[in-house]
């Protein structure tokens, strides 16, 4: 599949998100690929999110990769989520309604980024959205998957590798938000920054499996073929 990479610049609450776009020839929905902690050198650039971005563009959605606050030309200081959160949910509401066009799902009563058609009731044919990130980024996406969910927006699949969630080095503290049946969980049986124990204790009371990558460490070092084959093989046809 012939994928061509661009560049774009959404509208945030604080201002700028600088965003870079992997393009499917014929894109089947959108996917939203959230990077790893600012703070710790975290940009659109990382190679597990440049890894999930390409795979999901293989698989025919249009990838956009933000930049969090404070990155790159992305606007506004890091929050630790909360604002994270709401700039994820404008530059959706954005992206559906630039790209929604080139989509599948599109209607002709128009929709806000809630999934409803402008008399309020809620669409039946929505834009297939992926949610995707990588450790803080994957934190991120629990919360935005939360919102959406709460708003009547329905999520096609959820992607989460390594994602944040209780006590973390750098003594950090994250309460990841519950997902959905339709999420997909990795995580790297050595990794020493969010611990594979977090990540089964959160995932438990969900009943959620999770994917664990033997000899894999936070960040995937020789392991992103991996991260590529696990997302192909549980994608639904």
């Amino acid at each position: 599949m012939t994928i061509h990479e661009d560049a774009l610049i959404f509208s945030g609450p604080a201002g700028a998100i600088e965003t870079r776009i992997d393009v499917p020839a014929h894109p089947r929905g959108l996917a939203l690929v959230c990077h790893p902690h600012p703070l710790f050198g975290g940009a659109n650039t990382n190679k597990v999110v440049h890894t999930l971005a390409k795979t999901l563009a293989a698989l025919g959605y249009l990838a956009l990769r933000p930049n969090f606050r404070g990155v790159g030309a992305s606007a506004g200081t890091h929050t630790h989520g909360q604002a994270e959160t709401d700039d994820m949910l404008a530059l959706i509401a954005q992206a559906q309604a630039q790209f929604g066009d080139t989509l599948p799902g599109k209607t002709s009563a128009g929709k806000t980024s809630a999934g409803k058609t402008s008399a309020g009731e809620s669409s039946t044919d929505e834009i297939p959205l992926v949610l995707a990130g990588f450790s803080f980024g994957g934190y991120v996406i629990t919360r935005v998957a939360a919102a959406l969910a709460e708003s009547g927006q329905t999520i096609e699949r959820i992607v989460l590798v390594a994602p944040a969630t209780g006590h973390i080095a750098g003594d950090r503290e994250y309460t990841a938000s519950p997902v959905g049946s339709q999420s997909l969980i990795i995580h790297g049986a050595l990794d020493d920054t969010v611990p594979l124990a977090n990540v089964l204790a959160w995932a438990e009371p969900q009943n959620l499996p999770v994917v664990v990558i033997p000899g894999a460490d936070h960040f995937f070092h020789g392991r992103l073929q991996t991260i590529r084959d696990i997302v192909r093989r549980n994608w639904p046809c």
